[in-house]
């Protein structure tokens, strides 16, 4: 059992309005189960059901036909659902009627019908339209290929309009699958159009019988009166008053109607034109819309618009089309040289040179604008390069100039954000990576303390981080084809793009090989002259009368030279293409040490001019922390570096011997103290400090520097050390004979001992002197300086006491009363000087 179906609904209609026999697409749903379940269709009131074609139950096409409201409801009917609604209207456009002599600048026909068979309006009648299904079944279309009909029936055709049409085809292509009782039925039904249309015929004649008669009649009358006159044309003969007649009449019906029939003529003509121009107004349009869209910048609207009209009438005959399309493809031309005009204008953001790479793509623009570009950029940065070299060798870099200009460069990178300063950057990277910056930070009058050639290497490095990355990534983007398909689609356009970066790969890499070359060659021309040729001097060179620069600032070059290697390192450009800038960064470096230790040397020349002798918590002196600078050479190693430093060295030492014999400031023992303790803290820390500093940056030869300044530094301790012992030891050994015997004293007629004699108490009091002087300087220094003097003490009193010939008893006693508190307290000097003084209270109190 089947239950009913839902009333049919129509819940949208395209378009939703036009002039009458506008075909029509319906939508919604039930509308049926088959073309035979469609039983009705309006639109506006008028029956549309014979220009109705079904195509499914939510789909129905038909013709709009000229029904009297303007606008309604659209109602379809279906056996299984019965009468339907509407949600949506259809509203009829109606043309304005004009009358035979009204004026008009368009002809407007009566009534305009459509012609299905050549989709273009023609002014037929309503019975000469067919239905797309003859048959009045369900269409059943067959899986047959056309290839296989056409073999099956050679120079036949499906088409029943045609004149070579083949029934078969027509069943075998539209009703493959339909039954034979179906068929039955389309049958039938051809035969029922067929006794309409000759009932209608019929009945047309049947109506039109008595006008036949009296035609014939009067034909028959004219005939009889010809006959009776004769057939010569003789004047006043009814041949000649008939053709005179006729004439007059077509003389008085021209003169009627001659006017209305011109204006007619000159309407249809001008309606043919409006017609054109409004048919094709796109292309009349275009030249003007083109003008207006290039003015505007709206470049993807042109392209869009000129392959659109490319399509249509690229090929076309008509002369007129021809002519619009040939002013359309001047303006594109123009379009074309305007944007490989700014394609190659520099600067310009990597953004907007492949905007305007992929126009000239789309526009089929003749060569290769990507590589035009790249070879311009190219040429470009070059020349940024020489001038930049130009501005300081001329010496007019105003202010004002230089921060434009600069301003200018750094606000182009890889997108078109702004870009810090190549210092700046190389500060940054090396607070990351060493902990710390390149340089402190600069006060106002920096630019003008700096030296022009440091100036120049940081302001070229600033052109070549800030356009050669640019430059790289628009070659990497014309070899990967994204310059002309940003989301990696294949295209030929994409495969050729590919096709020609391979043909200029080795090109391309003598552009980057010119570019870090002539990035050499300027720093070589600033800062090493004499590795260039004779004859790139003229044009790398130029910089003699500029200041000599000093290893800190060669340091801070070099540092800058590296920073520009590691960010062009960084965008993976094949490290043979930097072998040039690596071998640079070598040669800098050995002659930054050339040009330090020689400066070093000098300056050690004079430290005896600057020193303050001022003891650090270390026992140093400011002078010694001044050879220890010497580790930042480390940063910038060479081979050639151990020969300088051991003349450096060499150089400082005879420095500190210098110093140790002048007498016009701080006492000499004083001066000899503090240049001792400089020269055991040069042996025990600063040169195994500099051997570790040079071993770990890879320098040969620290064995050899270590052993010879060790060497010297040991000479000139021993010869300092003698001399100070001389100066403190002498005067105490020298004072125990004096008070030993002072007031007659006689070891064989003595008093009995009531404590130590004063002649001991004086010694140790003067070396308790020399401890706490010692002490002050360095403790390091107390025990070598206190056992030599005591040791020189000892072997007086030893002496002194083998000159004596005899001891009385007290005089014994009183030998080893003194020699038991000088050894006593000669032991505790060895501890510290708190100890010393418990010695010295002790021995007081004996």
């Amino acid at each position: 059992m089947s239950r009913a179906r839902q009333p049919p609904l129509v819940t949208g209609i395209s378009p939703k309005e036009g002039p009458a026999w506008t075909k029509v697409t319906i939508r919604g749903e039930n509308l049926g189960t088959g073309p035979a379940d469609l039983i009705g269709l309006s639109i506006c009131g008028h029956n549309c059901l014979l220009t109705a074609e079904w195509m499914s139950a939510s789909k129905i096409v038909c013709r709009v036909g000229p029904a009297k409201d303007d606008k309604g409801e659209i109602i379809v009917t279906t056996k299984s659902g019965g009468l339907g609604t509407s949600t949506v209207s259809f509203k009829l456009l109606r043309p304005e009627r004009i009358g035979i002599l009204d004026q008009s600048a368009v002809w407007v026909d009566e009534m305009n019908y459509y012609d299905m068979r050549t989709d273009r309006n023609k002014g037929i009648s309503p019975l000469s339209l067919r239905p797309s299904n003859p048959l009045g079944i369900e269409i059943d279309k067959g899986k047959i290929p056309q290839k296989d009909m056409e073999v099956m029936f050679p120079g036949m055709s499906g088409d029943f309009t045609s004149e070579k049409f083949s029934a078969t085809w027509y069943l075998i292509e539209n009703h493959a699958g339909s039954s034979f009782d179906q068929l039955k039925i389309a049958a039938n039904n051809l035969k029922k159009q067929a006794s309409k249309k000759n009932e209608g015929s019929l009945a047309y004649v049947k109506g039109g019988l008595s006008t036949f008669f009296e035609a014939q009649d009067a034909l028959a009358a004219i005939h009889q009166r010809l006959e009776s006159d004769g057939t010569e044309r003789v004047e006043g003969s009814m041949t000649q008053r008939l053709e005179n007649i006729l004439n007059r009449a077509s003389d008085t019906a021209d003169t009627l109607f001659q006017e209305v029939l011109g204006r007619k003529d000159k309407a249809d003509s001008t309606r043919n034109a409006l017609n054109v121009l409004q048919r094709f107004k796109f292309l009349f349009n275009l030249p003007l819309n083109i003008e207006r869209n290039i003015q505007k910048g709206d470049y993807d609207v042109v392209i869009n618009d000129y392959e659109k009209a490319k399509s249509l009438f690229g090929n076309t005959e008509v002369p007129v089309f021809k002519k619009v399309y040939a002013e359309v493809e001047t303006r594109i031309g123009a379009l074309r040289n305007l944007l490989l005009e700014k394609l190659l204008q520099t600067p310009s953001t990597l953004h907007d040179q492949k905007r305007y790479i992929r126009y000239l793509s789309d526009l089929h623009a003749p060569g290769d604008p990507a590589w035009q570009c790249i070879y311009a950029q190219h040429k470009w940065i070059l020349q940024l390069m020489l001038n930049c070299r130009d501005e300081f060798i001329s010496g007019q870099r105003g202010d004002d100039h230089t921060q434009a200009h600069t301003s200018e460069l750094t606000s182009l990178d890889l997108e078109g954000d702004t870009r810090p300063s190549a210092l700046g950057r190389l500060s940054h990277t090396a607070s990351l990576k060493r902990g710390g910056s390149l340089r402190t930070p600069r006060p106002s009058t920096w630019r003008f303390e700096t030296p022009q050639q440091v100036q120049f290497v940081e302001k070229l490095s600033d052109v070549v981080i800030g356009q050669l990355p640019n430059f790289w990534k628009l070659w990497i983007s014309y070899v990967n084809g994204s310059l002309f398909s940003e989301t990696g689609e294949k295209s030929g356009q994409v495969e050729k793009s590919k096709k020609n970066a391979r043909q200029r790969q080795n090109d391309f890499k003598k552009m980057i090989e010119e570019l870090t070359s002539r990035l050499v060659k300027l720093i070589r021309g600033a800062l090493l002259p004499t590795t260039l040729p004779q004859g790139e001097l003229s044009r790398y060179g130029g910089w003699e009368n500029k200041t000599e620069l000093s290893g800190a600032w060669l340091t801070q070059i070099i540092h800058i030279v590296r920073g520009c290697h590691d960010a062009l390192s960084a965008l993976e450009i094949p490290n043979d293409l930097l072998q040039v800038i690596q071998d640079l960064l070598l040669e800098l470096r050995v002659h930054c040490l050339m040009m330090t230790l020689l400066h070093t040397t000098e300056d050690v020349k004079r430290l005896a001019e600057k020193e303050d002798w001022i003891v650090d918590n270390e026992g140093i002196t400011n002078l010694v922390c001044v050879i220890a600078s010497m580790q930042h050479l480390c940063s910038v190693f060479s081979h050639n570096m151990s020969d300088l430093s051991t003349c450096s060295t060499q150089v400082f030492i005879r420095c500190l011997e210098q110093l140790s014999t002048k007498t016009d400031r701080d006492p000499d023992e004083q001066r000899l103290l503090i240049i001792l303790s400089n020269c055991q803290y040069l042996e025990r820390r600063t040169f195994l400090n500099l051997a570790d500093h040079f071993e770990k940056h890879g320098l040969t030869g620290t064995e050899k520097i270590t052993q010879v300044s060790v060497d010297t530094v040991r000479e000139l301790d021993r010869k300092l050390f003698e001399a100070y012992i001389e100066r403190r030891a002498d005067p105490i050994a020298g004072s125990l004979e004096p008070g030993i015997y002072a007031g007659y004293f006689d070891w064989r007629d003595c008093q009995t001992p009531t404590g130590v004699r004063n002649y001991l108490k004086e010694a140790l009091v003067s070396i308790i002197t020399v401890h706490a002087e010692v002490f002050t300087v360095s403790k390091d220094l107390v025990p070598r300086v206190l056992s030599k003097i005591v040791e020189s003490v000892a072997d007086e009193m030893c002496r002194l006491m083998q000159c004596v010939s005899s001891f009385s008893k007290n005089g014994a006693l009183q030998v080893h009363a003194d020699t038991h508190t000088h050894t006593q307290s000669h032991k505790a000097l060895y501890h510290s000087y708190a100890s010393f003084k418990l010695a010295l209270d002790w021995s007081l109190l004996l």
